[in-house]
């Protein structure tokens, strides 16, 4: 049977990855840049804000292919959100995460298995085993909970110069995952992704990297009782820097749209690199997502402020099914893609 040339590229960009991998070790998996960063426990893989990203020399440098390294992929995708929305702040100021920032959230988590971003995610794949066999990421998985904590943030432990006196440290955020998990009895492993979503006017920092001023979010890993827990730290969306001049809100809702993109970047590149020693393209550990940050492409729905449109056929008036999404990397394509193949 004569193989797909998609399908043949594929596997010997990961063949040579793998073989890269097994000659450096755990070397890949150590790996520093600009976009991967040390909290001094571990690395975190940073999207840095727009105006960041345009300064980065690594992201500059970013091209492609993604190569893999050897580590696990997520098969599929069980996605479940956390919003952390106490009344105040740490500093005694007024603070929100809207109900309606909330839906976009959720309708987004709950409509991308099965939709075109998502799709681009099955041409990587990872080796098990030690004959050369690859398993698929597959465009499958669910939105399986979520839940909204009102209890108070924790004394701030780090100083972000966009939200003084207001900050989160990646190991308060892994508590808070945590906490969530044992009160509803969530499990961790490789096909379920944990996004903690805070409100607005509370920063956070990973290491000498903090929200605001270097990413709007990031993804990465910890253990939990042996088992692997993927999660992403999503502060609030602020448009201000997290979104690109001009792009356009689908739903009414700037934060909100803007807080769909920041998810649909982080839950790819955690999909396709959740160990962050999985797919990832050269020196520059540029993942799935960076490649295409910020890079929108044609808006062809809702009257030119969509670029998705992901109504099932159980569509109600009122209901949330037009996104504006980034493009992800397609390995086939050489380029930036909002359909996968």
């Amino acid at each position: 049977m004569k193989l797909p040339t998609r399908t043949i590229r594929v596997a010997l960009s990961a063949l040579a990855g793998a073989a890269i991998g097994l000659l450096l070790g755990s070397s890949a998996a150590a790996q520093e840049s600009e976009l991967r960063v040390s909290t001094g426990e571990h690395n975190v893989h940073i999207m840095p804000i727009p105006s960041k990203a345009r300064e980065m020399a690594s992201v500059a440098a970013l091209s492609g292919p993604m190569t893999y390294h050897g580590g696990p992929v997520m098969l599929k995708a069980n996605t479940y959100a956390i919003y952390w929305a106490p009344k105040t702040l740490q500093t005694g100021a007024a603070t929100s995460l809207p109900a309606h920032y909330q839906s976009v959230v959720n309708s987004f988590l709950s409509l991308y298995p099965g939709h075109g971003i998502a799709n681009n995610n099955t041409q990587y794949s990872a080796r098990t085993g030690l004959l050369l066999f690859w398993n698929y990421i597959q465009n499958a998985g669910s939105f399986a909970g979520s839940y909204v904590d009102t209890s108070p943030y924790p004394a701030s432990g780090c100083s972000d110069s966009v939200t003084p006196g207001n900050c989160l440290t990646d190991a308060q955020i892994q508590a808070e995952i945590k906490k969530v998990m044992a009160l509803k009895g969530w499990t961790g492993g490789l096909n379920n992704m944990f996004l903690l979503f805070t409100s607005s006017g509370e920063g956070s920092c990973a290491g000498a990297s903090c929200a605001y001023e270097n990413y709007c979010a990031y993804h990465s890993y910890f253990t939990n009782g042996g088992t692997p827990v993927i999660y992403g730290n999503e502060p609030y969306s602020n448009p201000s820097y997290c979104q690109v001049a001009g792009t356009p809100s689908p739903n009414g809702d700037a934060a909100g749209d803007a807080a769909a993109n920041v998810a649909s970047h982080e839950l790819t590149e955690a999909i396709t690199d959740p160990e962050l020693n999985a797919w990832y393209a050269g020196s520059t550990a540029g993942e799935i997502g960076d490649l295409c940050a910020w890079n929108y492409g044609t808006n062809g729905w809702d009257a030119g402020k969509a670029n998705q449109s992901w109504f099932n056929s159980w569509f109600i008036l009122g209901s949330i099914g037009y996104f504006e999404l980034q493009k992800e990397y397609d390995n086939h394509a050489g380029g930036c893609v909002q359909l996968g193949p």
